[in-house]
């Protein structure tokens, strides 16, 4: 049996499990609403799904940078899509390997590639938001894909698993998920982690009716809709944020929704080293200056619940108030729930055995993200993917 007599009368050990036993009702309510929400979706009765002869035109849109490697392997699959009118529009700008020769080559058998080539530097901005404007305006279809040229499809039918997205008529932005493929590498382990819980979030807030981000590695909207909104002037002038700023400006819950069908997903290789994940994680924070004061503190609450539950239940052990066994079935409850939870979205997207150290996994991201949010900002390169 636990002794409870001497925590009834430590005011200080009573304010500690109190901090613990909140947040972890905070995080597991975060887990239930977003994860289970996500793992658990099923489109809503009612909506339009076109047939084959209703299948709107759609275009594919990609920057290229010296990417030869990843079209010569990927880009095939864009190009063989089953899909009954549409084309890929690609941005090769100031390629000095191979890129301008595979695509070439590519062009001779399909017809429905469109290349747009820059041999010079005109971009008078940061970032790749010009050229892809560039590509955008090129494109001859409303109905815009937005993909990287390391992102490959999960099957040959990913246009028809966007485009369900656009079943009410209403819609103007459709967000997609993107996963890493699963490896056995520590490292690889890590990035599966950070982009299913990333991707979770942000798709559980748009299912929620607060989409606030989108991927651009798998991401649509409409042509029409992208000029009305002014594209991206209102942020030219940061190099990131081609996806993350112009969903948070101009996504709403009205015209706003997600493909999280199998055929609606995409996949990428996972980072080979550190050094180059910590630059992507780096970019992904670049834009945090332009959200405002509010939305940065709806998108750091869970990160805060977490450091504040492990704090809590850390002095708790070490100050001995509360009895140190039901701090350990606290921590056992809180992980159990949080494995099931994730579970959900990582069998949904086929994602790999990641969720099973979800727990160990946080907090390392409690401790790193931390750090993260406090560094400098990314040098502004003149070519960001």
């Amino acid at each position: 049996m636990f002794d409870f007599s001497t925590f009834l009368t430590d005011t200080y050990a009573i304010a500690l499990t109190t901090a613990m036993l909140a947040t972890m009702v905070i995080l597991c309510l975060y887990y239930g609403l977003f994860h289970f929400r996500v793992g658990r979706w099923q489109p809503k009765e009612g909506g339009t799904q076109p047939g084959q002869e209703a299948l709107p035109p759609v275009s594919v849109v990609l920057t290229a940078h010296n990417d030869a490697n990843w079209l010569k392997e990927n880009l095939v699959y864009l190009l063989e899509q089953d899909y009954p009118d549409f084309e890929v529009v690609v941005v090769d700008y100031m390629s000095q390997d191979d890129t301008p020769f595979v695509l070439k080559l590519l062009k001779d058998y399909y017809p429905h590639l469109k290349v747009v080539p820059f041999k010079e530097d005109v971009n008078l901005f940061q970032g790749k938001k010009y050229p892809l404007s560039i590509g955008i305006k090129s494109a001859r279809h409303d109905i815009l894909m937005l993909a990287d040229p390391n992102c490959i499809p999960n099957n040959m039918r990913w246009l028809r698993g966007m485009v369900k997205g656009y079943g009410r008529k209403e819609t103007q932005v459709v967000l997609g998920y993107c996963g890493i493929r699963p490896t056995t590498t520590l490292l690889g382990l890590m990035q599966e982690y950070d982009n299913l819980a990333y991707s979770t979030h942000y798709l559980g807030s748009a299912l929620l009716g607060f989409p606030y981000t989108g991927s651009g590695r798998n991401l649509s909207y409409r042509r029409q809709f992208f000029f009305d909104q002014g594209g991206f002037i209102r942020h030219y002038s940061v190099a990131a944020g081609s996806d993350d700023l112009f969903v948070y400006h101009n996504a709403d819950r009205r015209n706003t929704a997600v493909a999280l069908d199998a055929d609606a997903r995409l996949t990428i290789e996972p980072c080979t080293t550190f050094a180059q994940w910590h630059r992507q994680r780096l970019d992904r924070v670049a834009t945090r200056g332009w959200h405002s004061t509010a939305s940065r503190l709806c998108e750091q609450a869970v990160p805060l619940a977490n450091l504040g539950f492990y704090a809590a239940a850390l002095l708790l052990l070490l100050h001995g108030g509360l009895p140190w066994g039901m701090v350990l079935v606290a921590l056992a409850l809180k992980w159990a729930w949080q494995i099931v939870a994730l579970a959900q979205p990582a069998k949904r997207f086929e994602a790999g055995p990641s969720y099973l150290a979800a727990p160990l996994m946080e907090i390392y991201f409690v401790v790193a993200n931390t750090f993260l949010i406090l560094m400098p900002l990314p040098n502004n390169r003149k070519f960001k993917k």
